[in-house]
């Protein structure tokens, strides 16, 4: 007998009589369940059930219209009815004939035997049994053989019924497209004020301060040589300190290293650099699209800032790794978590500039720690 086999038929059978129970529920229930809100919340968990059989991967909430989560109410409780019923018929079965035969004796005289045996009377040990013998193997095999495929079929029913359509994934493709435009251009707008006011705040007000001191320095050549050089050494100061700041907004329009040594190389320098201890796991990344590569770079860059500045961590595990067209990147730290988007931490910046990439920002942060962001963004062409 094949493990797997016998583990897939326990599976099934808990599946298809937790289906039976709740499509009598259901049937009683139904004026109640009939609600829009109550109807997806069972749905949803009936298709969390169902990818948990299957062993696919859980989804949220149910995106299948209303009219269709309704229709579905009937479809659970006539599947759930009936594919229990041949659960209840052949397990059923089996159990009581492994309970009747060896009590064969002490039941009322005259009880005959059920199932395949029906209609012959259980006068002896050998008639019990050989017949019971013979029924408890039919229907044990019954239900090894007949349960997992009947519990995949009702789960991919279940699946199936509750999954959008794609009329109706074209239009929360639409929307989430939407809503990630409208984020992207929050965002751009945000980073263009942002460097504006660096520039004009840092990098102008030096070089206005240079020129001021080299047309002091012109005017004063030749009677105050004291004077022109001081002039002349603070302006030079300027003009270093004017690149320095220069140089900080290119890195945060694209880093230079990216161009240079590529994401892994500038997650390596950016490791090197944290303010708190950083391990670093980075797969064969691949050829990565600038855009990917800047917003990959930016989101650990954020992330181990956040670590260290709000979530007062001691260490933190960056990864990357590269699986067909999609980059996935986690940061975890052992920081106090608690981490909330509407304080201003970052996460919100994180999230626009994964989304208008058309990608995805998972954060797990219970308060108290730790704190874990996962984001996958597209690399394909």
């Amino acid at each position: 007998m094949n493990a797997d086999r016998l583990a897939a038929t326990w599976r099934g059978l808990g599946y298809l009589l937790g289906s039976l129970f709740t499509a009598v529920v259901a049937l009683f229930a139904l004026p109640v369940l009939i609600v829009p809100t109550m109807a997806r919340a069972w749905a949803s968990w009936h298709r969390r059930r169902a990818e948990g059989l299957l062993l696919s991967p859980r989804s949220g909430p149910v995106g299948a219209g209303t009219w269709r989560v309704l229709g579905w109410l009937c479809t659970g409780i006539v599947t759930g009815l009936a594919f229990g019923l041949v659960v209840v018929v052949c397990a059923g079965n089996a159990v009581a004939t492994a309970v009747t035969v060896p009590l064969w004796w002490a039941l009322p005289a005259g009880t005959r035997a059920g199932g395949f045996a029906a209609g012959v009377p259980l006068s002896g040990w050998g008639t019990a049994l050989t017949l019971g013998t013979a029924q408890f193997l039919i229907f044990a095999a019954l239900t090894y053989w007949l349960v997992p495929p009947l519990a995949r079929l009702h789960a991919r029913i279940c699946v199936a019924s509750l999954s959008p359509s794609a009329a109706e994934r074209l239009a929360h493709r639409v929307e989430t497209l939407t809503e990630t435009r409208a984020g992207a251009m929050n965002a751009h707008g945000a980073e263009l004020r942002r460097i504006e006011r660096d520039l004009h705040d840092g990098t102008q007000a030096r070089l206005v301060a240079i020129a001021m001191r080299l047309g002091a320095a012109r005017e004063s050549l030749g009677e105050d040589p004291r004077t022109v050089a001081r002039l002349l050494r603070e302006a030079h100061e300027g003009t270093e300190e004017a690149m320095a700041e220069l140089r900080a907004v290119i890195r945060t329009i694209y880093p230079p290293i990216l161009a240079d040594r590529g994401l892994a190389g500038a997650l390596a320098a950016l490791g090197t650099r944290s303010a708190i201890g950083t391990r670093l796991d980075i797969g064969d990344l691949g050829p990565v699209p600038a855009a990917v590569e800047a917003v990959a770079y930016f989101t650990i860059a954020e992330a181990l800032t956040n670590a260290a500045k709000h979530g007062r961590a001691t260490r933190t595990t960056v990864r990357a790794a590269r699986a067909g067209d999609r980059l996935s990147i986690e940061v975890a730290d052992d920081g106090i978590g608690g981490a909330d988007e509407t304080r201003g931490t970052g996460i919100a910046g994180i999230r626009h500039r994964v989304l208008a990439l058309d990608g995805t920002v998972h954060v797990h942060s219970p308060a108290g720690g730790p704190t874990t962001i996962t984001v996958s963004l597209p690399c394909g062409s």
